[in-house]
């Protein structure tokens, strides 16, 4: 089987998985981010090499501060849980985002995490905190102009080297639980070629068997790059 070697990971359908099964949306965020661990792993046993999680976007800070906080502790709580288990099964953790934004004690947690999973090279996994593609690709720009590059210099390459998944090959194929068909301003950039492949699971729900079903779909896949 052709296996992606970069997956992009929608994490959506916590709040109505938590609806459905008549529990707080609190809930449905902690059994969400337990689900992406596991869905981690289940990538790692398949050969995949990346994977990118959308944990946080930057228009998710509109929503109630009582919900902003509790997925800031849980994000805290999540890393510092998952810490031995990422060294154990040789998991490289990088997080991506606007890290100005993110509260004092997480910035301090993703420092320790990163500089502990930094040697690893089982899988990689970038879960992304307070990021857009917008934003992304606006602070990429930024950083060139910055940095006075001439514009003669500044071509797709030199651009991808500024985007905080810097060094990472393109995303090969984009999951998306949650029944939603749109990209939702996630690493808008780097999915340019990627096959998109959308499941009516809510990410709770989505199981080993699923993430096989979507594999199998992307080994179907003829992918030209518009040859």
């Amino acid at each position: 089987m052709n296996i992606p070697k970069h997956i992009v990971l929608f994490t959506d359908g916590n709040r109505r998985w938590a609806k459905k099964n008549g529990v707080s949306s609190f809930e449905g965020h902690y059994q969400g981010y337990k689900n992406v661990i596991r869905i981690c792993e289940w990538c790692k046993k398949r050969g995949v090499k990346v994977l990118t999680a959308f944990g946080f976007s930057t228009e998710n800070w509109n929503r109630s501060d009582k919900e902003v906080n509790y997925l800031m502790k849980l994000f805290e709580k999540g890393l510092i849980e998952s810490l031995e288990k990422f060294k154990k099964d040789g998991v490289k953790i990088k997080i991506i985002g606007q890290r100005e934004r993110l509260p004092q004690s997480l910035r301090e947690i993703i420092k320790k995490v990163e500089a502990e999973t930094k040697n690893n090279t089982e899988l990689y996994l970038n879960l992304a905190v307070s990021y857009g593609g917008k934003w992304d690709i606006l602070q990429a720009v930024k950083k060139i102009i910055e940095e006075k590059i001439p514009i003669e210099a500044v071509t797709e390459e030199l651009f991808e080297n500024y985007l905080s998944t810097a060094g990472l090959s393109s995303p090969d194929f984009v999951i998306r639980p949650g029944g939603e068909i749109r990209l939702s301003n996630f690493v808008l950039w780097q999915m340019a070629y990627a096959e998109l492949y959308f499941s009516p699971k809510l990410l709770p729900d989505f199981t080993e068997q699923d993430l096989d079903a979507a594999l199998e779909e992307f080994d179907r896949r003829q992918r030209r790059f518009g040859k």
